[in-house]
């Protein structure tokens, strides 16, 4: 049974409710039937609308995550409607806990709760009833329950602090675990390439190749293929007809001026200080050897905090000149400015750029001439519509119409083309033999319509079509074969008292490498089993196609004093210690439930689950 952390589960869903309001918002009715709960710990009830709520809830979020809308068959499938119901039963262990010991919270603490909740509160920043019942209405709530809810959630995160609250996973763990994460590898490695093979591989026969073919027929099968016409226009093919004149983008020009003439600027960094004294000083520390990110350490900044990005003379004021006039990576000042003596920092010198009308015709004239064509089609596109709807075939639109007409083989690799339009795709993808064609849009301002004519299922290639490609995958397959038996041979070697570069293998050396750590020249498993050799060992390994052989020189412990180790171990900490609270409480919900005893009504939560199908 997973437990939710914290005991603020309606105060997040009126704000995510608040949310779904701004896109148009979304009814929850209230479920009326006989049964007002689908079971109970003890005599904290689950009531037939939390269950429901929940389960919407859950969907919701499913839906916004997957990009479609879930149904409750997907939710059982995926065990979703276990898992909420099992946080249900969780809460109310803990609020069963909390009947028991008598915790509660007093109307005084419940109202302030509510009045600092910011869905609830007006453009001043104050609780507005009216905004409150309706917030409560939209969700299903009465204000008794939503109160009556509210008031529980509270009680319940009382518990839950005095369960797991403050508690803090042990020191050792904690090391064990950042040590084991740490830690980095030293090693020396060794692609085996057909070169490094004491025997060429011998061409194939037929036999062994129409053994391989038969072998490996998912490779040399044709995927489901669908064969569809279609008509498609797209601003690109209005491209002649949308011309457009010079005085025209020459006025485009004018209006997009800031495009095409861009002052000189610098990029810079800026320290301002209390008075001249201090910036005097400041600099007087520089001119010593400190660093521009030592003065902004001083002040309690980053170079982010100081960092001004790219900035014009207008942007600069008082201190344009003496910036605009200082060389690259060099700081200037102390300079006054509006806001105090400030330090600049140059880290860039941009140009003025200017690019003429001649030189930006051919962007200007693309970009008017795209947009009017989208505009064109567009117009046409009511008229294509009717056309399609009154039983023109996709033919005769190609004839009498500016659309032109396509056929393709469509399969899930195919992106040529009208298929590299996702709209297209999808469409394709859902087209049905019986289907008219209508018109819809593309990303870029065209349309198409399509028809599937047939769908051809995957079907072997014949043989003799692919003999070339079953020829080559065996050898490549072949090849691996020998490079691994190679490869034994080597480390055979090495264990027998040689170094991996006396076996005649190209070597590498890597330094030093972190668990789980990048590398250019090598995949992840290959740095993944360095980590599970011991030092002095060598080991093989075949990955992305490619053969390797390494030795694990050394283990390289971490440092628990190093900056970057100690921030690992702050996150270590804290993961385990929220692992340690979420543990406790679960089992203190599991200890009130075994005592308390659990009911559940299975037929009301089936009722609940048909009514959201």
């Amino acid at each position: 049974m997973k437990m939710r952390s914290h005991g603020k589960s309606v105060v997040v869903w009126i704000l995510l409710a608040m949310l779904i309001l701004g896109l148009g918002g979304f009814g929850l009715r209230s479920f009326s039937g006989s049964a007002k709960s689908v079971g109970a710990v003890g005599e904290t009830k689950i009531t037939v609308d939390d269950y429901a709520r929940a389960l919407r809830q859950e969907m919701q979020q499913r839906s916004q995550q997957l990009g479609q809308a879930v149904t409750m068959a997907q939710m059982k499938a995926s065990g979703a409607d276990q898992r909420v119901l099992g946080k249900l039963i969780g809460q109310a262990a803990i609020g069963e806990g909390a009947r028991r010991l008598g915790v509660s919270v007093g109307d005084k603490q419940l109202q302030q709760k509510i009045y600092d909740i910011p869905a609830f509160q007006n453009a001043s920043g104050k609780f507005d009833r009216e905004t409150y019942k309706f917030a409560l209405r939209q969700q299903g709530y009465s204000e008794q329950q939503f109160e009556a809810q509210l008031r529980d959630d509270l009680a319940r995160s009382i518990i839950q602090g005095a369960v797991a609250g403050g508690v803090d996973a042990p020191k050792p763990v904690v090391d064990a675990y950042t040590q084991y994460v740490g830690e980095k590898r030293g090693f020396t490695w060794a692609e085996v390439t057909e070169s490094d093979l004491t025997k060429a591989i011998p061409d194939p026969t037929d036999e062994q190749l129409k053994t391989y073919y038969n072998d490996h027929i998912d490779q040399f099968t044709a995927p489901e293929t669908r064969d569809i016409t279609y008509a498609w226009l797209t601003p690109e093919m209005l491209a002649d007809k949308v011309k457009i004149d010079d005085a025209t983008l020459k006025a485009e020009y004018e209006r997009r001026i800031d495009e095409f003439k861009q002052p000189e600027k610098r990029l810079v960094e800026r320290l301002v200080y209390s008075d001249m004294d201090a910036a005097k000083a400041a600099k007087a520390k520089l001119d010593g050897g400190a660093t521009f990110a030592d003065l902004a350490k001083d002040r309690g900044l980053t170079l982010d905090d100081a960092d001004l990005g790219d900035v014009t003379r207008d942007d600069l004021g008082k201190a344009a000149d003496a910036v605009f006039s200082a060389e690259n990576n060099t700081v200037v000042g102390p300079v006054e400015t509006d806001l105090g003596p400030a330090l600049f920092k140059v880290n860039g010198i941009i140009d003025a750029q200017e690019t003429s009308f001649a030189d930006a015709r051919d962007e200007l004239a693309g970009d008017a001439e795209a947009e009017k064509a989208r505009n064109e089609i567009g117009k046409m596109s009511e008229n294509l519509q009717d056309r399609l709807a009154g039983g023109a075939t996709l033919e005769e639109m190609a004839k009498e119409t500016d659309m032109e007409l396509g056929q393709i083989g469509f399969t899930a690799d195919s992106t040529d083309g009208i298929a590299g339009y996702d709209e297209f795709r999808k469409a394709a993808n859902e087209a049905t033999t019986d289907a008219y064609p209508e018109l819809q849009t593309l990303s870029d301002g065209g349309v198409f319509a399509l028809r599937l004519n047939k769908i051809v299922p995957p079907q072997p290639k014949p043989f003799d079509e692919v003999k070339s490609d079953v020829a080559d995958a065996w050898r490549a397959d072949q090849v691996v074969q020998a490079e691994e038996a190679r490869a034994k041979e080597i480390v055979s070697a090495v264990e027998g008292g040689k170094s991996l570069g006396e076996t005649g293998v190209l070597t590498t050396k890597v330094a030093s490498i972190g668990r789980g750590g990048y590398s250019d020249e090598l995949p992840p498993p290959v740095v993944s089993k360095v980590f599970k050799t011991e030092p002095g060992k060598p080991a093989q390994i075949t990955a992305s196609g490619k053969v390797y052989v390494f030795v694990t020189d050394k283990v390289i412990p971490a440092d628990m004093e190093d900056a970057d180790t100690k921030l690992i171990s702050g996150q270590i900490g804290k993961q385990l210690s929220n692992s340690l609270a979420n543990d406790l409480l679960n089992f203190y919900a599991t200890a009130v439930e075994s005592e308390a005893g659990l009911d559940l009504d299975s037929q009301t939560v089936t009722a609940v689950q048909s009514q959201m199908q």
